[in-house]
């Protein structure tokens, strides 16, 4: 598994956990040791982290399950994992002529990224497309395998959210409307997209037209 995985998690942790603000009476030599994202360990570890992204060093599964076992005993830890998953997500290619492509072909877009991109990461698959325009389903998936309780399963939300907003150009959500943690036979991830097209300027269209 790759090294990017644990270093957004830990990233988002530590940006999570810094304060917005220093209350006045605030003694910081109580309250700062309490958040877990900005101690000295977690600050080494996302630098250690960084050198393995740069070198290509892929991770233990054991290594990864036991830092998403830390992010699970957080409250937020569902937070945690969903943005963890849309950092993971980012820094794709402009849409570029993509966006005047059919809404059909924008979702294939959108799926085919997310199946390559989520085998990269995790050397494994993650799940299988369904019928619908953008639905996941997996059973047994490593995220419950890491996390029992379902919070991790956010982190494929967050991922593909950000892919497909990406390749549709449109605000979406991605709901996990089923979870083996809750007793369902299977995990389910279902996409809604608000704007499906990304609105190009009629003279912009005509110009890409008359280049054909």
């Amino acid at each position: 598994m790759q090294a990017v995985v644990a270093l957004r998690l830990l990233e988002v942790m530590r940006d999570l956990d810094h304060p917005q603000e220093i209350l006045e009476d605030e003694d910081l030599t109580q309250t700062m040791p309490r958040r877990l994202g900005l101690s000295d360990v977690v600050e080494r570890q996302i630098r250690t982290y960084r050198e393995d992204v740069r070198k290509r060093v892929r991770l233990s599964d054991d290594e990864i399950i036991g830092l998403f076992r830390l992010v699970m005993r957080r409250p937020d830890g569902e937070q945690v994992f969903h943005q963890a998953g849309r950092l993971l997500a980012s820094g794709g290619r402009a849409l570029g002529w993509r966006r005047l492509l059919p809404r059909p072909a924008r979702f294939a877009l959108a799926r085919m990224r997310t199946s390559r991109s989520l085998r990269r990461l995790f050397g494994r698959p993650i799940g299988g497309f369904g019928r619908g325009p953008f639905v996941i389903e997996g059973r047994a998936s490593f995220f419950l395998e890491c996390d029992p309780g379902g919070d991790a399963c956010h982190l494929l939300s967050g991922f593909c959210q950000e892919t497909l907003e990406h390749a549709i150009g449109g605000a979406a959500t991605v709901r996990h409307t089923m979870c083996q943690s809750r007793g369902d036979t299977v995990c389910r991830w279902e996409a809604e997209v608000a704007e499906p097209y990304t609105r190009v300027p009629k003279a912009e269209t005509e110009s890409v037209e008359s280049q054909t």
